[in-house]
């Protein structure tokens, strides 16, 4: 049988409380750079473009996507997708999130073993993260803590 014991909030909250620390701390820090404007004039869709060239890597596309600091490289595409902001803006965050996410185009250029690792843990996660629902939904229906238990695992 289920219940809940509030001990859990001892585990749970400071893992909570880190994690929205962290998201406020982040938003922050872009929020206060996304107001000072770069010396280079550049958006950060030409630092990313310059960054690649310089360091030899062809053939990354460079894309505006939609979304709020949803930004990122995509391996398997070999494209940096930045959001609006970034994509066009002007701003030091913007243009040093442009050079970190051509950062990742160039780990991949030069198969980092750590950004290998991930790209090929990345699939797993997700089948593992979406299987996961169903699983604990099957627990609970079937009324099995180990099936409830094995479902957050996959999360």
């Amino acid at each position: 049988m289920f219940y809940f014991d509030p001990v859990y909030f001892i585990f749970v909250g400071p893992a909570l409380l880190l994690a929205m620390w962290a998201q406020f701390k982040v938003k922050s820090a872009y929020h206060t750079a996304s107001q000072i404007r770069a010396a280079s004039g550049m958006s950060g869709a030409e630092v990313a473009s310059q960054i690649l060239a310089a360091s030899g890597v062809p053939g990354v596309g460079i894309e505006q996507t939609q979304g709020f600091l949803g930004d990122h490289y995509d391996p398997k595409k070999k494209v940096l997708r930045l959001s609006p902001d970034v994509y066009s803006g002007r701003s030091l965050a913007a243009l040093g999130i442009a050079a970190h996410e051509a950062g990742h185009a160039l780990q991949d250029a030069q198969r980092y073993g750590l950004l290998v690792l991930r790209n090929g843990i990345v699939p797993l996660a997700s089948v593992g993260s979406n299987l996961s629902y169903f699983v604990i939904f099957g627990g609970f229906i079937m009324n099995s803590v180990n099936l409830v238990v094995v479902g957050v695992l996959l999360f």
